[in-house]
Parts: structure tokens; C-alpha cells; sequence
């Protein structure tokens, strides 16, 4: 077997075409059937069931896949060892977390383990950061969700199983503009909502499916954007909206935004890896850095 091997059944795996996988490695898909065959041959079993709907791992595929990950992540951990590199934990974070929680996640990785370097790429595509888990482009991610298995927000569960903990509870706040008829109101409930605009973003999005499962189907749902759009159409009377607390106190605090009496459960602030990488350097470090960091 060879690296080059394995890193193109894994793209293939994580693609589940070799067109995809030919495109996302930048090769000739005859390159990356060729590639596969290789491996079978050397291998003796057929690693892939070639079906109209893609490539689909066979029993044996699915052995060689948690191989195909360590070996690769032990090459990757080698190169830096013997080039001196030192190896950074690469952390996925949805856009919101990764502006407003992990500059203090870092803050507080930096003081208690400064050693432990890490790389940041943030996206507004949860399914996107669960894969690229899944790939080991990234070793961890954060995440919002709530419930006892990933996704039970109302995601849908990611492809392979991955491992979780939910580091800190996320308050979330209905707000609206001051002048609100609702702002004044004292013990609320989520039939008082009928007839106002609720604003949202995409229909993944955790502050939408947390007012889809909390605030119920009474409220017209008005298409905005994320939580900087939301917050500031909030601000102007456009509707109301359920934010983050963190994203949110300081409008509260400036009168800019009223909270309305209408208590939501918290949601989680969720840290996500694989179960085969928890020997990752750095890991439980960046764990202890999330957990010490509050989002209240």
C-alpha cells in the first residue's frame, strides 16, 4: 500500500464518487480508478461496491478505512516530527462561534497550554465541518446542538458516528425592538407569538430549527440571514428573532433590543471528534479551554 493510495480512497470515500474525488484532488478520474484498482489488486478484496448511486464501501472497504486514517494520520504526525513542524490542531467552528467564543477559547489555550498550536477555519455550513471531521481535514469542531445524540437539534445525523461532549449550555433569548406591543408583556408563551414576523435564517441553521422546535408554528417565518442580519432587523422592528444570548447582550444592555418574557431551553455548545483521534496532542487541552470559557 501506498499514502498516495490511501489518500485517494479515503477522497473517495468522503466523496462518494470518483469524479468528486478526481475534482477535489485535482486528478484525472481514469488517475483515481486506477489508483482504487491498485489497492484492491494489492489488497486481494474488493474494497467498493460500484453502484449507479456511487461508490459504496464493502465490509472490507469499511476495515480499511479506519486503517487508512490512522496510517495516514501517523505519515502526517511523522513528516512534521522529522521536518520539525509542530503539528496544530486544525478546529472547525460554526461562523458565529468561531467570532464571538473561540477568540477566548484560544485566549485561555494559549495561558494554560502554550504549546498546543492550532489552525481555525470557520463556516456557516454545519454538514460541511461534520465532514471534513469525518475526513480528518479537521480533528475537532463546535458545534450547537441539543439532546443526547448529535443532530437531535433537528440535523440530520452525520454520516459516520462521531464522538461529543457538550461543553456549555447556551442561554437563547427572544428579542425585539423596544416598542414591540410584546416587549412589556410579563409570562408570555409561544401561542402569544401568533401574528408576528420571526425572523430566520436557512432552514440548517440552529437558531432556526431551536424556533422551529421552541417557539412552535405560530409565528410567520421571514427569511433575514444570520445572526448579525437578524439582530440588526430585530433592531429595527422588522420582527422579532431567538438569538444567542452572547450575540445579543450587548444590544440588551444598550436598550437597543428588549428580551420578551418568554423563557426557551439552553441549547449546547458541543465539541465533535473522532473517536479513533482522542489521542490527538492537544485535544483534552482545547476540551479544558472550551469548558472554562462561559457563552452566558
Amino acid at each position: 500500500m501506498e499514502l498516495r493510495q490511501l489518500r485517494i480512497f479515503e477522497a473517495v470515500v468522503r466523496h462518494r464518487t470518483v469524479t468528486d474525488a478526481a475534482h477535489a484532488l485535482d486528478l484525472a478520474p481514469s488517475s483515481v480508478s486506477a489508483r482504487i484498482r491498485a489497492l484492491e489488486d494489492g489488497l486481494g478484496v474488493p474494497l467498493f461496491e460500484r453502484t449507479a448511486r456511487g461508490m459504496r464501501l464493502t465490509p472490507s472497504g469499511e476495515r480499511m478505512l479506519t486503517w487508512a486514517r490512522r496510517l495516514l494520520d501517523a505519515a502526517d504526525q511523522a513528516r512534521r516530527e522529522v521536518v520539525g513542524t509542530a503539528s496544530a490542531l486544525r478546529l472547525g467552528a460554526l461562523e458565529t462561534i468561531a467570532a464571538t467564543l473561540v477568540p477566548r477559547v484560544l485566549a485561555r489555550l494559549a495561558a494554560r497550554s502554550p504549546d498546543v498550536a492550532t489552525e481555525i477555519r470557520a463556516s456557516g455550513v454545519r454538514d460541511e465541518l461534520l465532514a471534513e471531521v469525518i475526513g480528518g481535514t479537521l480533528d475537532v469542531a463546535l458545534l450547537l446542538d441539543t439532546g443526547d445524540a448529535l443532530g437531535d437539534l433537528g440535523f440530520a445525523p452525520p454520516e459516520e458516528p462521531l464522538t461529543f461532549v457538550d461543553v456549555e449550555p447556551v442561554p437563547l433569548v427572544v428579542v425585539a425592538a423596544p416598542d414591540n406591543p410584546l416587549a412589556g408583556r410579563r409570562d408570555l408563551r409561544p401561542d402569544d407569538l401568533d401574528g408576528q414576523s420571526l425572523l430566520v435564517n436557512v432552514e440548517n441553521c440552529s437558531f432556526r430549527l431551536a424556533a422551529d422546535r421552541f417557539l412552535g408554528p405560530g409565528p410567520t417565518r421571514v427569511r433575514a440571514g444570520g445572526v448579525p442580519v437578524l439582530r440588526a432587523w430585530a433592531e429595527q422592528g422588522l420582527g422579532i428573532a431567538l438569538l444567542p444570548g452572547f450575540a445579543v447582550a450587548d444590544a440588551l444592555r444598550q436598550g437597543s433590543l428588549a428580551g420578551l418574557d418568554l423563557p426557551v431551553p439552553d441549547i449546547s455548545l458541543r465539541l465533535v471528534w473522532r473517536s479513533d483521534r482522542e489521542a490527538l496532542p492537544g485535544l483534552r487541552e482545547l476540551l479544558y479551554a472550551c469548558a472554562a470559557t462561559p457563552v452566558g
